[in-house]
């Protein structure tokens, strides 16, 4: 299978956003996205901590079984 590009990808995607959605909903979806702010990589430092993959996934389970 041949890589597509990124233009081509996302040619693909607003043709099959318009017509699963119609040219007035797809705008809207594509608006409704929010680039955000601030910096996620000093952010991610911050929350994280130095944890490691393992410690994060038990923290994710046990946080799940209190819901």
């Amino acid at each position: 299978m041949e890589s597509k590009t990124i233009a081509k990808i996302q040619s693909e995607g607003y043709d099959a956003l318009v017509n699963a959605l119609g040219p007035e909903d797809a705008i809207r979806f594509i608006r409704s996205f929010d680039p955000g702010s601030g910096d996620y990589t000093q952010d991610r430092k911050k929350y994280l901590k130095n944890k490691t993959v393992k410690q994060i996934g038990k923290e994710i389970l046990e946080l799940q079984k209190s819901l």
